[in-house]
């Protein structure tokens, strides 16, 4: 009996799915639908009445109570019950970005709840910035969260805040809210032109403070034991300047931000790093967003951006003579270090964001040994998506409650304790630890979570406390709203 033979038989007998199902058909609107879903499972705060994953209940309501000020609401990461901000502004940038591209593409029921799912983010953002030289960039003790498996309904945990405050810098937080804000305030124009605006001062407002009080957050000592190793400013506050700043250009047509780029680029290193894009290093995705004005205006004083654009596009294609970004025997995009769907999902959307970009000025990229059209762009996005939802060695879709094989037992405290509907009695902190020793598939379904993924050679184990793979986060789903958006109303790349 071979390797082969060997693995399909311990996934049926261990973990309840059968490998290698070949998906003969992917619905993309129905993974669109749950992949907007999974964040109202990660929500904080007060829950509304049309709050539709029913297992989850109110949770952080006393949130800010330690300076006097309210912050309830927003997201939690993860499997954790910590609101980290710095990645949760990437992840509402994200959200936002995904339906200012292609939210005309999504049925409009989904386009209501892509904004309410943004929403939920910007109104907890505001509160962040709502006092002058101050960010508000966490609430939560992430050491004393994970010493604990308890329900967000039953956090007793210390509800610690960090905030910064001028002038003590946290240039990446406060560049990427503003980011979040401006993106968001173009998804809301047109639907609530009010609270657009809104959005919009406040961007510039944080902005300022991002740009005047230069440096990361995580090398403020009060902050670092809290952020970090978590959400470390690993890659240096420089790209969220920039990618503030192009947002709040794209956002308000300003010059004063278009100089911003074309004065800022070299001294911030926009040229640096350009080949990746996530919650920390913003490179690929600003040389893609500037790269519009490129291309749609000739504004040949970006050019250096659109030329790193191009280059991270030929590093993607496996037939490039630039390409050096590693796959899986499959065909997925892999990083090492943890959480690797997250690579993938926000790589597919910006190609097709690029893609896009391209088609609307009948553009190409040179890739030195051959010229690569909008579509392998987009057939190169299709591999990824269509790996996510199922077509892999395994035949497991990693987006759970897709399809009749997804992962059964995520690292999520909500999903895998008992809910406050079936168990309304309190689940101390240490006393969770049954449930997360547990082999049983978890009791709550947390639909359209995307996990971590599998490793270098394909293979997901299906376990609880292997977090690098089994934990879903906000920053891996927010871009592939995109991505699925547009397949949904495009399955053939064209």
């Amino acid at each position: 009996m071979g390797p082969s033979s060997l693995l399909f038989l311990y996934l049926i007998f261990f973990h309840g799915f059968s490998p290698l199902v070949e998906s003969s058909y992917l619905d993309y609107a129905d993974a669109l639908s749950k992949s907007i879903l999974f964040f109202e499972g990660q929500r904080s705060g007060f829950l509304p009445q049309d709050q539709r994953i029913g297992w989850r209940g109110n949770s952080g309501l006393s949130d800010g109570w330690m300076y006097n000020t309210d912050l309830t609401g927003g997201y939690y990461d993860a499997g954790d019950n910590v609101k980290f901000g710095f990645p949760m502004a990437f992840t509402t940038t994200m959200l936002a970005w995904s339906v200012i591209e292609f939210g005309d593409l999504m049925p409009p029921n989904e386009l209501r709840n892509a904004l309410v799912a943004i929403r939920w983010a910007t109104d907890y953002l505001l509160k962040t910035v709502s006092q002058t030289n101050r960010i508000f960039v966490q609430v939560g003790d992430p050491n004393i969260d994970h010493s604990c498996w308890e329900r967000p309904e039953d956090m007793d945990t210390a509800r610690s805040v960090y905030a910064v405050d001028a002038p003590n810098p946290a240039s990446d937080v406060a560049g990427e809210t503003a980011a979040a804000l401006a993106a968001s305030s173009m998804a809301f124009r047109s639907v609530d032109p009010g609270y657009a605006d809104t959005l919009l001062g406040n961007a510039v407002q944080v902005f300022q403070f991002a740009d005047n009080f230069r440096g990361a957050y995580s090398d403020n000592a009060h902050i670092r034991d809290g952020a970090c190793p978590f959400y470390c400013d690993f890659s240096g506050y420089q790209d969220e300047l920039l990618w503030g700043a192009a947002w709040l250009r794209r956002a308000s047509q300003d010059n004063s931000y278009l100089s911003y780029l074309e004065n800022n680029g070299k001294t911030l290193g926009a040229d640096d790093n350009i080949n990746e894009f996530g919650w920390d290093n913003k490179h690929a995705g600003l040389n893609i967003l500037v790269s519009k004005e490129v291309l749609d205006g000739n504004m040949y004083t970006l050019e250096s951006y659109k030329a790193s654009a191009d280059s991270f596009m030929c590093t993607l294609i496996p037939d490039s003579s630039s390409s050096h970004i590693e796959y899986t025997p499959g065909g997925l995009i892999y990083k090492p270090g943890g959480s690797n769907l997250q690579h993938a999902t926000t790589i597919s959307f910006i190609l097709l964001v690029y893609a896009k970009y391209l088609d609307r000025t009948s553009q190409t990229v040179n890739c030195g040994n051959e010229f690569v059209s909008p579509v392998l762009l987009r057939t190169q996005a299709k591999k990824q998506v269509d790996y996510i939802l199922g077509e892999n060695p395994m035949g497991l879709s990693y987006m759970v409650g897709y399809s009749n094989y997804f992962p059964q037992r995520i690292h999520h405290r909500g999903s895998s304790l008992p809910s406050v509907k079936d168990h309304p009695e309190f689940i101390a902190c240490k006393d969770g630890s049954i449930y997360f020793n547990s082999t049983n598939p978890n009791p709550n379904v947390l639909v359209g979570a995307i996990v971590g993924g599998p490793g270098e050679d394909d293979v997901y184990g299906d376990d609880r406390a292997d977090f690098r793979k089994s934990e879903p986060t906000t920053y891996i789903n927010a871009p592939f709203v995109g991505a699925l958006a547009y397949f949904a109303a495009h399955p053939n790349p064209s």
